[in-house]
């Protein structure tokens, strides 16, 4: 293990989640955390008395939680050979159609402040304000100045594994959880169904919704279809 190996996980085990999300991520639409950073600044080390507090603020914006299964991630572009490896290793142990959640997620930082004050305080006064505001999502989350991405993302590790058995629970209600004959999840049948419609509208290029039904190896199902975009049946 290197150093810069050391300072990350140093980093995540000294991340605290001060005031994590009252609520789960939604199951059937995206959802947007607001998020409040605080940090000692790298410089207080070197200054022997400082009562200074960096505070970035940003915004998380969750997906909808897709349903994949190993056999669809295996599939994807952008992964290296050991992800590869790993989803085989997931085929082999649950098989190719085990039901699953993929979230996505885009982070869009807002503001960085400096406030004259110690942390703590900073902190009472940011809860203060998020209680005005009555946000069920607004976070606090402590971390280490050099390194406030890391704990960023252990934050929204945490804020997915949170919310994972609440998501399964309303798909499965909705049976959107099924299996087909075919291996396909029902969710994923209705998704290439507004996918065609997309397509159908020109909102998305066919190519995108090729792709979508070759990772899921169920191009011949809607072969005819695609090829009508383009004006004309397949012969």
């Amino acid at each position: 293990m290197d150093i810069e190996d050391e300072r990350i996980i140093d980093a995540v085990k000294r991340t605290e989640i001060l005031r994590p999300p009252r609520q789960s991520l939604a199951t059937f639409g995206t959802t947007n955390v607001y998020y409040y950073l605080v940090t000692e600044p790298a410089y207080a080390e070197l200054v022997e008395a400082t009562t200074e507090t960096v505070v970035r603020e940003g915004r998380v914006i969750a997906e909808r939680p897709r349903i994949v299964t190993p056999y669809y991630l295996s599939h994807l572009e952008g992964f290296s050979s050991e992800a590869k490896k790993y989803f085989d290793t997931q085929i082999q142990t649950h098989g190719p159609n085990a039901p699953g959640l993929l979230y996505t997620y885009k982070n869009e930082p807002k503001e960085l402040n400096i406030v004259s004050d110690n942390l703590r305080a900073v902190v009472d006064n940011i809860n203060q304000e998020i209680d005005k505001r009555g946000d069920p999502l607004a976070s606090i989350i402590r971390g280490q100045d050099e390194l406030w991405d890391v704990s960023l993302m252990k934050f929204i590790y945490e804020m997915t594994r949170s919310s994972i058995a609440d998501n399964l629970k309303q798909m499965g209600n909705k049976g959107l959880l099924n299996i087909d004959a075919r291996g396909i999840p029902a969710d994923v049948r209705i998704r290439i169904e507004k996918l065609f419609e997309s397509a159908y509208k020109g909102d998305i290029e066919p190519r995108e919704l090729k792709e979508e039904l070759d990772r899921w190896g169920v191009f011949d199902d809607y072969e005819d279809r695609f090829f009508a975009l383009f004006g004309r049946g397949r012969r």
